[in-house]
């Protein structure tokens, strides 16, 4: 499997609409096209093997499934995971000859993930950076009062910024990612303690992410319940996530109704009260 020009062009393309707000806002942008489950469709659609990119972009996005940017700080950068992590992983998965949905396969994928993640920060800030150059053209055109500028600094200048930190690294990267995949497969044997020792830290890589996730939504005990019903779910009658989110919507409604049963009964009898004291 190998990337074409045209290809890598396609994938730095989506790496720059990814981290631009522009974008049809970063809903769109950075908050749809820059997650890797979404991600991981695209890179399929454009490499040809949509199986593979949704999985691959299924087991980067449980690595990154919690991740926030306050105030604009980052850890990891997902641009760089979904459009250079997902292309990598998928020729390392075909090179290795392993199957994205076994556990040695998430293992590698989410390893490339984490690697290249902790490298788009660099790219992310230099956007950033970059970006300040156009704030300051910015500043100047409303000290001169030609207001019709801005579109231009709005819109215009920073395609130049993500040209340069999104879309050149990206191809080219891409493009040379099979040869460097080649290189890592020689120095990196399948049997060798190198290979072995990714495989097992990338398969613990998504505890980090589930973890975060709880830490974040888990507020008292009783919260865990709901958490390891679905897994139980899973695991006994072997369904996969999709009817898995499925049942736990259906269960999510029932739940809603109840509530909204106990708040009629509960204002119910207070109605009833005022009724009496207006006939009396």
């Amino acid at each position: 499997m190998t990337i074409n020009v045209f290809q890598a062009g396609l994938l730095g393309l989506f790496a720059c609409l990814a981290s631009m707000p522009g974008m049809g806002g970063s809903a769109i942008g950075n908050y749809t096209l820059g997650r890797p489950l979404v991600a991981g469709l695209v890179v399929g659609i454009i490499l040809g093997d949509v199986r593979t990119g949704i999985l691959v972009g299924a087991a980067m996005q449980l690595l990154y499934i919690a991740l926030v940017t306050p105030g604009g700080t980052v850890s990891a950068d997902v641009r760089a995971v979904s459009y250079i992590g997902i292309p990598l992983a998928m020729l390392a998965l075909k090179s290795y000859g392993l199957d994205a949905a076994s556990a040695d396969g998430n293992g590698l994928a989410t390893s490339f993930g984490a690697m290249v993640g902790t490298l788009g920060t660099v790219l992310f800030y230099g956007t950033a950076t970059m970006n300040l150059i156009w704030q300051h053209i910015g500043w100047e055109a409303i000290e001169k009062g030609e207001f019709k500028k801005l579109y231009l600094v709005d819109m215009g200048l920073p395609w130049i910024s993500h040209i340069v930190c999104s879309f050149l690294p990206t191809f080219i990267i891409c493009l040379a990612g099979a040869g460097m995949v080649d290189t890592i497969k020689a120095v990196l044997p399948m049997d060798g303690l190198a290979m072995k020792t990714i495989f097992t830290v990338g398969s613990l890589l998504p505890c980090v992410g589930i973890a975060i996730l709880l830490k974040q939504i888990i507020l008292k005990g009783v919260d865990f319940i709901p958490f390891f019903v679905g897994f139980a779910l899973a695991a006994a009658l072997n369904i996969n996530l999709v009817v898995a989110t499925i049942i736990a919507a259906m269960f999510a409604y029932m739940n809603y109704q109840i509530k909204c049963a106990q708040l009629i009964r509960v204002k119910a009898p207070s109605q009833d009260i005022d009724d009496e004291e207006e006939d009396i």
